[in-house]
């Protein structure tokens, strides 16, 4: 990620454009990710069409991608752990080709902040049990939620949790191990 996305990132704070995106929706993660990687990324904000995978894990297959999204979108915010629950589903999905993390973690703050009036202070938030409960999330969401529900803050409107958050979320992605990676000759 360079420099000018994580520019883009404080400028989403800054400008009080956040207040314009659509909570919980797969528009407003696509809002988000173009925000972030426009003009970076010439697919920034549109859904990928090709598959992808992730240290040997392959997220949604892009032939049923949108219909993924359209479910994901429709599960409840009601509780953080109906909140969680999404956005595992979100990261299982994978919607972008680069930027899936940054985008939805905000996206996900976002939710906590409309229904919980909660967010993730992300610096309370280890990298690798941070890394590790995400790969394991698929199988039981139990370690995420609890990282998770450990670091919330109701600081919500503070920029400085926002831009420790979009530090904490760069520092995330640095790992060379955790690169996604094109599926060859699927589709």
């Amino acid at each position: 990620m360079t420099n000018l996305a994580k520019k883009k990132a404080y400028q989403l704070f800054d400008s009080g454009d956040f207040e314009n995106i659509e909570v919980g929706t797969v528009k407003g993660l696509c809002q988000i990710h173009k925000y972030l990687f426009e003009g970076l990324y010439d697919f920034a904000g549109v859904i990928r069409n090709q598959n992808i995978s992730k240290g040997g894990f392959r997220f949604a297959s892009s032939l049923y991608l949108n219909e993924s999204l359209s479910k994901i979108e429709k599960l409840p915010e009601t509780t953080f752990e109906k909140i969680i629950k999404k956005y595992v589903e979100l990261n299982i999905a994978h919607p972008f080709m680069k930027g899936n993390g940054i985008s939805s973690r905000i996206w996900l703050d976002l939710i906590l902040k409309k229904n919980l009036k909660k967010c993730v202070n992300w610096q309370k938030v280890d990298k690798t049990a941070y890394l590790q409960s995400m790969e394991r999330s698929p199988i039981n969401d139990l370690e995420i939620r609890t990282l998770l529900k450990e670091a919330l803050t109701d600081k919500i409107d503070e920029r400085e949790i926002f831009i420790n958050g979009i530090e904490q979320s760069y520092y995330y992605e640095e790992d060379e191990n955790h690169k996604e990676n094109i599926v060859k000759g699927q589709q």
